[in-house]
């Protein structure tokens, strides 16, 4: 067991579905500063295996009765995307800091309301966004930040595999369902466009954000042949920096993501894989005034867990957040609404005229 801090963030997660129990049940136990407090679930069944396997203090069926627990410091909010928004206001309605897996919503509407209900509050939101927490590109941040100068030009790519699902089956845990788990009223892959972008297109729009700042408009193009959905976008930063992101669900090859990104002083690639791996990204950083490669080693690949201990240092200890927070959440949720809208126009879409959903 991993050695834990004396005071340490009690968490309640709601949800105990595949992310749950894939990644927050085990970063809430592995994290040194936090404590995987209390779980909730209408279903029954799931959350009473969930329990015995996982050991929480406390169990609850209904998540207003897990807000009105003292004891629960903070909730994870692992549940559809259509239920990501009302559980976060009414959790930050009963005085709790909020950790709400991405997409933090699925309109711009909803995420402004949330962002302007946590500066109300007072309270902390960070949204999963966890390739923050990747070693690897940390370090690449950390060199963006102090020593490459201005930004030229991005490229970036998150490309899922058509073997995915054969890959991660073989290192995740079987997960546990139940009937009775609650779904939202419409199927979320129904769309699929709409799916592929806010399950796969918010992480590559916030890593591109993370990195180089603003996106202030977009133009895209989209083709789908033979099931494979495959989006180019030309992206505008408010650096002047050009950026192009690539998003194809997917690719006929092995798992495709990383970056390209020049600078002044020096250029970063970076090879990112398969999350469920637990695998820092491969990320060289070259320094032009002395014509040398560094590639940091990024051993602690476990950015779930770590992106729950960012989340409580900025809680327990007011150290600065690391994560992203309501304000990205509406940046990114513009960004993936104009991409839509340029897809479906043919034109540049300016950030700043965009509303509504995907």
């Amino acid at each position: 067991m991993p050695r834990k801090d004396d005071r340490r963030l009690r968490i309640g997660v709601l949800g105990c579905g595949p992310i749950a129990q894939f990644a927050h049940f085990e970063s809430c136990t592995k994290a040194r500063n936090a404590d995987l407090f209390a779980i909730c679930d209408v279903a029954e069944d799931l959350r009473h295996r969930m329990a015995a396997t996982h050991a929480p203090e406390k169990t609850f069926a209904d998540y207003d009765a897990m807000l009105a627990d003292p004891e629960v410091e903070a909730v994870i909010i692992a549940t559809s995307d259509a239920f990501h928004v009302p559980a976060s206001l009414r959790a930050l309605e009963a005085g709790k800091h909020v950790f709400c897996e991405k997409p933090v919503g699925v309109s711009v509407e909803d995420v402004e309301q949330l962002r302007d209900a946590v500066a109300r509050s007072g309270l902390t939101l960070q949204i999963g966004h966890m390739k923050r927490f990747d070693p690897g590109l940390e370090a690449a941040k950390a060199f963006i930040d102090t020593e490459m100068g201005e930004m030229l030009a991005l490229k970036a790519w998150y490309c899922d595999s058509t073997h995915r699902y054969t890959m991660t089956d073989a290192v995740q845990p079987l997960p546990v369902t139940s009937k009775n788990a609650r779904k939202p009223t419409e199927n979320p892959k129904a769309d699929l466009r709409r799916y592929y972008m806010l399950a796969h297109g918010s992480h590559l729009v916030d890593t591109a954000r993370w990195l180089c700042g603003p996106i202030t408009a977009v133009q895209a193009r989209l083709s789908e042949r033979f099931g494979a959905h495959c989006w180019f976008v030309e992206t505008s930063f408010a650096s002047g920096t050009l950026g192009h992101l690539d998003l194809t669900v997917a690719v006929r090859m092995d798992w495709h993501e990383g970056l390209q990104l020049y600078g002044q002083y020096g250029s970063v690639i970076a090879k990112t894989f398969n999350p469920w791996y637990y695998r820092s990204s491969e990320v060289e950083i070259f320094h032009e005034k002395d014509a040398t490669t560094r590639r940091p080693l990024g051993a602690d690949g476990h950015f779930y867990r770590r992106q729950i201990e960012g989340f409580a240092d900025a809680i327990l200890h007011g150290a600065p957040m690391r994560g992203a927070d309501a304000e990205d959440g509406v940046a990114s949720i513009r960004a993936m609404v104009a991409i839509a809208r340029s897809v479906e126009t043919g034109r540049l879409v300016r950030l700043d005229e965009v509303s509504g959903a995907l």
